[in-house]
Formats: C-alpha cells, sequence, structure tokens
C-alpha cells in the first residue's frame, strides 16, 4: 500500500485488465482518464461504441463498463493496491460513471486478487458443452460471488429454462424484423477469419462457434443470417445450466452493479474450470425481459442470461490498443 499516486506504468498495466472484460458485441464502450496528480482513475462511458438500436438507454453499455471496473479492481488487488470506487460521482456529467481513487488506506482484497489469473484466461465460448450438471457447491460459490457484487445469481428449474429458450428464439425472430437491430449486429461481427492485422473491436468469424444443428442452441448467433459456408455445425447441450443474474432495482448504478456482479461471477466460473456464454437477447426487448424472470424467485430486474457449463474454450476476441482508451493527465 502507498499513499504517493500510482505511476504511470502501472496504471496502463491496470487498464490493460480492465479491458479484458466482456461487452456487448464486442463493442468496448469505454474510455478511462487517469488524473496523475491525485491517483484517480475515471471511467468514462465511449458513446462512439454504443449501440443505440440493440441498446438504446445503455444498460448494456454500463454493464460492460462494470464488467471493465471489477477487472480493474481485481487488477489492482493483485498490485498490493486498495483502490476506493465511487460510482457516478458527477450527476452534470452522466458519462463520467466512476471514480478510482488508486490509494486507498485499506488492506488490498485478497479475495479478489486470487481471481487475477482468470482475468487472461476468461472468453466466451460458444460451443456445445458437456451434459452435465454442475456441483451444488460450484453454483454456490457463483451466487456468493455475484452477492458480493450487491446481485443475485439464481439457477432456475427446468421449466423456467425451457420458457428462457423459447425467449432467446423469440428475440432472434424479433430482431430479424428490426433493420436497425440487424445492422449493428453486421457492424460489430465478422463472418470471414481475422487477417493478420485482424481487428481490435467486434466479434471475429473465430469466435461464432459452430452452427446449431436444427438452429435450437442457447447460444447468440452472429451469423445473422449470412453465408459462412465453411463454418461447421454441431448439436448443443440439451439440458443447458442457465442462470440469472439480476438486481432489486434497474437504474444506472444498478447497471454498473450488475456488471461488476457478472464479471465477478465470470471470473470465479474459470478459476473453478467452467466455461460460459453470455445472452442478452431477450432482455433487449421490454416484454421479454419481464418474462425472463423467475416468478418464484424475489428478483427485481434481470440483468443477464448465462450459460455454464464444461466444455471447449472459447477463442478470444480483440481488444482496443490501451493507448486508444487511456488518457494520463
Amino acid at each position: 500500500m502507498t499513499a504517493e499516486p500510482v505511476d504511470a506504468h502501472t496504471v496502463e498495466t491496470l487498464v490493460a485488465d480492465a479491458v479484458a472484460a466482456p461487452s456487448q458485441h464486442n463493442a468496448q464502450p469505454w474510455r478511462f482518464r487517469y488524473l496523475r496528480d491525485i491517483g484517480v482513475l475515471r471511467l468514462y462511458a465511449d458513446l462512439e461504441h454504443a449501440l443505440p438500436h440493440t441498446d438504446p438507454e445503455h444498460r448494456g453499455l454500463h454493464m460492460s463498463c462494470g464488467a471493465a471496473l471489477l477487472n480493474l479492481r481485481v487488477a489492482a488487488a493483485a498490485s498490493a493496491l486498495a483502490p476506493v470506487v465511487r460510482l457516478l460521482p458527477d450527476p452534470d456529467c452522466p458519462d463520467l460513471l466512476a471514480e478510482v481513487h488508486l490509494c486507498g488506506s485499506s488492506p488490498p482484497d485478497a479475495t479478489l486478487a486470487l481471481l487475477r489469473p482468470a482475468v487472461g484466461y476468461r472468453h466466451s465460448s460458444r460451443h456445445p458443452f458437456r451434459d452435465e450438471e454442475i456441483p451444488a457447491a460450484v453454483r454456490e460459490d457463483l451466487c456468493e460471488a455475484a452477492r458480493a457484487e450487491g446481485a443475485q445469481l439464481l439457477f432456475p428449474g427446468a421449466w423456467h429454462v425451457g420458457s428462457i429458450l423459447e425467449l432467446v428464439r423469440d428475440a432472434e425472430d424479433w430482431e430479424a424484423q428490426d433493420a436497425g437491430m440487424r445492422g449493428e449486429t453486421v457492424r460489430w461481427t465478422y463472418t470471414e477469419p481475422s487477417g493478420a492485422d485482424g481487428q481490435s473491436e467486434g466479434i471475429p468469424a473465430e469466435a461464432f462457434g459452430p452452427a446449431p444443428h436444427g438452429g435450437n442452441a442457447p447460444v447468440r448467433d452472429f451469423a445473422a443470417g449470412r453465408p459462412m459456408p465453411d463454418r461447421p455445425r454441431a448439436s448443443f447441450e440439451k439440458n443447458p445450466n442457465i442462470a440469472l443474474l439480476g438486481t432489486a432495482h434497474d437504474g444506472p448504478e444498478d447497471w454498473l452493479r450488475a456488471g461488476q456482479a457478472l464479471e465477478r461471477v465470470l471470473l470465479r466460473a474459470t478459476a473453478d474450470g467452467l466455461v460460459a456464454s453470455v445472452t442478452s437477447q431477450p432482455l433487449e426487448w421490454p416484454d421479454l425481459r419481464w418474462a425472463a424472470r423467475d416468478p418464484l424467485s424475489a428478483m427485481g430486474h434481470v440483468q443477464m442470461v448465462l450459460r455454464l457449463g464444461y466444455g471447449p474454450g472459447g477463442h478470444p476476441s480483440p481488444r482496443r490498443p490501451v493507448d486508444d482508451v487511456l488518457d494520463i493527465v
């Protein structure tokens, strides 16, 4: 621990871990500014990387930035730092999502620090998983990870899982009829393999996973009807392990907390040997989002649908260089 402002190199390292977080369509809607004189790192929404048709209220943007914030906290704890975080610190600047004072005087969070190795290994896997239940103790670890960030993780019963999968299919049908949403999917995904230079944002063809047999799978198909003749086909698990992540309330601060909870769950899952993918499709339509709630739980607002299990890891998606998202002043 130190009372001196953190040096620029350390901040660059922290931000490099932060931007490894998942984001909707891998749009990476974040910017950072480090005020070196006072040791404060600010997290801003990057509206040039927003999804106005898919995410008009910026709920997904806030969750993505919350996930980046959690990674930042993990990296800071692993560097023996104890950051103090203020969410939405300036009501007159809604794009300023968080201020992170890196020179806190409390002991570093040892539990978060243990998740540091998982940051680089966590990738969304859109491959079939084994039809295998997750042990109760592992599920409880994941639920505790969500609770630690002020959110709730719920594993619904078989009937409700079937209902959620129907909502995913309904959302796919609705999206196919929405030119704006289809255009955003095309804008941020690539059906051709990455070239030598690759992209720095969006989802490459290598990360799509196989096309499902029969068109039924608990994953989002980013091909969106575009031809990919060399893409393999596969059968997905019949009984997927689906979890709902939710919060009691549904405002920007709740979305930031949900994003932190989501990433903490994903890192805990990675550390426990699980692979995961997420789908926001049924949550992008108000009517479907309401129907995704489990009627037997007290969860107020579903923020994300997760698919967890055992199987092959996912292909990493590209990231914007740190120099593109970090200013040091």
